[in-house]
């Protein structure tokens, strides 16, 4: 089933990825563009500096180059984003908490010329630079650092000719099946994007966003531009903090991660607090527990909706209606997007109701992968496999299941690591929890589970046995969970997935996990 938009619904963007700022900055230039608690930066200014921190990068990289930019949530990586747009070259978004190996990976596949770090990515860096033999610079950005100020330059920018169809930006991959892969994205698959994304969350000139990410995601950096909104930026990772930092500076869209939303809603002391100003709470990232939702939609007064998309897709193809919101689902395609789900062996389409894998298509969709031919995961007619299984209802809006290769049979029968989850998490013993694959000689494979015990029940194997026992009474015998340990916190990655191939060698092994 797929849901099509003409032509004539997708938003008017500028040709440059750098030219959504210079448009917001001609439109609203006295306009607060970013804001933390002790800086201010509005359109005008945040533009100005933008062509002068350009002007530097040309100075360094006279050529068309990839600059990477890594920091935790600070202004200064909005302006190194957009300066190397500006400058004619591509930018590399490089989340602030990868260690060694994964650094020097993302780096190398990249090709990165110029790299503007923080601190504690730069000290990362010096154990792996004798393995990047192209990187030429680093700059060092961020809290307590004169980095952009030392690179800032007023002259005239040199004329690069780049345009839409040019190749602005590289967004790795999670990792959480493999290495990460280097996503290359447009100019328009960038800007289309972010004015997708603004229309479909309804913001405009008047909204306040604040971003309670553990990394700099651009995806609400530019949508926030698109809109000529402004921008409050939430470095700590306490979901109190951005509660109170909501309140600080009249936001009015929260957007926040799974987990930090899920921690927030099971909080005791939930009731003490308001958000008089905040309208809207939005999560990305992965699935928002449905009793979460609720709870925090409930308590505050204001829908809490969900949304969807993938690093190839720039990110987002989906959003649920920010108003009226449909919990579990990740609602209807942006403007100008499609979306049908097929079947997994026949690739046939598949009628409302029917699960199978995601495909997407839409002027958001990527131009390929770094070092991989152009259009690399996309079918000829330019459906892109997702590798994730959903459905569609008869409305339009994508409910999903599972990742396809987290998906796995027993005994032949199809087994959704989420289905056998969300039973687990009935028990109100159960903080947290993760279903894995186990191979197995008999079935195939079976369900092992990971879970974190609430209250003072850690490591008891009693009750992590009477929990199990509790669930595998409702379960057909082919989703029933075989194996189990408890843990202390199950690790997730910096944006919040899970990675169930490490997690699933962990429980083989029925070795600790570190949280």
């Amino acid at each position: 089933m797929a849901d099509t938009l003409s032509p004539d619904a997708l938003p008017e963007v500028p040709d440059r990825l750098d030219q959504l700022l210079s448009r917001a900055a001609a439109a609203h230039p006295a306009r607060p563009a970013v804001v933390t608690d002790d800086f201010t930066m509005d359109y005008a200014a945040f533009d100005a500096r933008v062509t002068a921190v350009a002007a530097g990068l040309q100075a360094l990289a006279p050529e068309p180059s990839v600059v990477a930019v890594g920091t935790v949530l600070h202004p200064d990586v909005a302006v190194a984003y957009y300066a190397a747009v500006r400058a004619g070259h591509t930018v590399a978004v490089v989340n602030p908490l990868l260690r060694e190996d994964d650094l020097a990976h993302v780096l190398g596949l990249a090709g990165a010329r110029v790299v503007l770090l923080d601190a504690g990515l730069n000290a990362r860096l010096g154990h792996v630079r004798d393995r990047l033999p192209a990187l030429r610079d680093v700059v060092l950005i961020g809290a307590g650092t004169d980095g952009l100020d030392l690179l800032s330059r007023d002259e005239p920018l040199a004329a690069h000719g780049k345009g839409s169809g040019d190749t602005a930006a590289l967004q790795f991959t999670s990792g959480t099946t493999g290495r990460p892969k280097a996503v290359r994205l447009s100019h328009r698959n960038v800007t289309v994007n972010a004015a997708q994304i603004a229309g479909a969350h309804r913001l405009d000139g008047e909204s306040v966003t604040l971003n309670h990410l553990p990394t700099y995601h651009p995806m609400h950096l530019n949508s926030a531009i698109a809109a000529g909104a402004t921008q409050v930026l939430c470095a700590s990772p306490e979901p109190y903090a951005a509660l109170m930092t909501a309140n600080r500076h009249g936001a009015t869209i929260l957007y926040s991660l799974p987990v930090r939303l899920a921690r927030l809603a099971a909080d005791p002391d939930l009731d003490s607090v308001s958000m008089p100003t905040v309208q809207r709470i939005a999560s990305g990232g992965s699935g928002l527990p449905v009793a979460a939702a609720r709870r925090l939609s409930k308590r505050f007064g204001v829908p809490v909706f969900q949304g969807y998309g993938l690093a190839e897709t720039s990110p987002l193809t989906h959003s649920d209606d920010p108003d009226q919101p449909v919990h579990g689902s990740v609602g209807t395609p942006v403007a100008g997007t499609e979306c049908r789900v097929v079947d997994i062996e026949s690739r046939a389409a598949l009628t409302a109701g029917g699960v199978g894998e995601v495909q997407l298509r839409g002027p958001q969709v990527m131009q390929g992968y770094a070092g991989g031919p152009d259009g690399t995961g996309l079918e000829p007619d330019g459906w892109l496999n997702t590798g994730d299984v959903g459905r569609i209802d008869e409305d339009g809006r994508l409910f999903l299941v599972d990742r396809l290769k987290d998906v796995f049979k027993c005994d032949n029968f199809l087994v959704a690591p989420s289905d056998v989850e969300r039973v687990l998490r009935r028990d109100a013993r159960v903080a947290d929890v993760v279903v894995v694959e186990l191979a197995d000689v008999e079935h195939g494979a079976v369900a092992g589970a990971l879970v974190v015990l609430a209250g003072t029940h850690y490591h008891d194997g009693a009750v992590l046995a009477e929990v199990i026992a509790q669930a595998n009474d409702t379960l057909p015998y082919y989703q029933q969970v075989r194996d189990a340990m408890t843990l202390d916190a199950i690790p997730r990655s910096g944006n919040g997935k899970i990675q169930r191939r490490v997690l699933a060698q962990q429980l083989t092994s029925h070795q600790p996990v570190a949280g």
